[in-house]
């Protein structure tokens, strides 16, 4: 597949999180994601508001399903989001629930292979019960947490390759990557490139980043792009 730019709009207001994502859209990005905190902060009223602005593109809701996965899939793709996310942590019967969901409304499933103590052993469940992709995530307070005990921060990019190659849906790896790992993405094989916090957006107040974003973006998308198509497994 072609590789694909996602912004991830970890913002905690709607008009700042449409403006970003305008920003991004003339800067070459592909999807947008109403991410965790703006879904928090706005609920569906967010999620309409983009759909509303953003007619055509696809829209990302990073809902981190864990329970009440048919209705939260159902809700959110009636708002206007074309992608919805579930946990690999959540009981199989979640995940089946809002794969369904996903077929019944017309939306594809992201499966969060998150808090996994065996991220490939996650991502490999995530397939098997129909995700349509795979989020290879190492979480923001998991990352902080074990820096500040002096350790070695962990990365996506440590078992990239591994997730990879045990799955046939395209993969994503999402979490602390610089811009030369994020941009490095298709070269491994994962043709869903993530930009967030901490890439775009300030990591702890939770609002854009300072400095030219769109030039920052539009240079990004250009090398993203500029990848020829990502071969799958199969």
């Amino acid at each position: 597949m072609k590789p694909i730019v996602q912004i991830s709009l970890d913002l905690t207001n709607i008009d700042e999180a449409l403006e970003t994502a305008s920003t991004a859209l003339r800067a070459g990005v592909d999807w947008i994601e109403a991410g965790t905190p703006l879904i928090l902060a706005e609920g569906l009223h967010g999620v309409r508001k983009l759909r509303e602005a953003f007619p055509d593109t696809p829209i990302v809701a990073d809902l981190k399903t864990m329970d009440g996965g048919y209705l939260e899939a159902e809700m959110m793709a009636k708002a206007g989001a074309t992608h919805v996310v579930v946990m690999a942590r959540a009981h199989k019967e979640t995940i089946k629930c809002v794969v369904q969901a996903g077929r019944d409304f017309g939306v594809k499933v992201m499966g969060d292979n998150l808090g996994c103590p065996d991220k490939v052993a996650g991502a490999r469940r995530l397939e098997a019960l129909g995700c349509d992709y795979v989020i290879h995530h190492i979480g923001y307070d998991e990352r902080r947490g074990i820096a500040a005990q002096g350790k070695t921060k962990p990365s996506p990019m440590d078992q990239l390759k591994e997730v990879i190659q045990a799955v046939n849906v395209p993969v994503q790896a999402v979490g602390g990557l610089s811009l030369e790992q994020a941009v490095q993405c298709p070269e491994y094989g994962a043709p869903l490139v993530v930009l967030g916090a901490p890439l775009t957006i300030d990591a702890d107040a939770f609002k854009t980043a300072e400095g030219d974003l769109e030039g920052s973006l539009r240079l990004i998308c250009e090398k993203v792009h500029a990848y020829k198509d990502v071969i799958i497994n199969e």
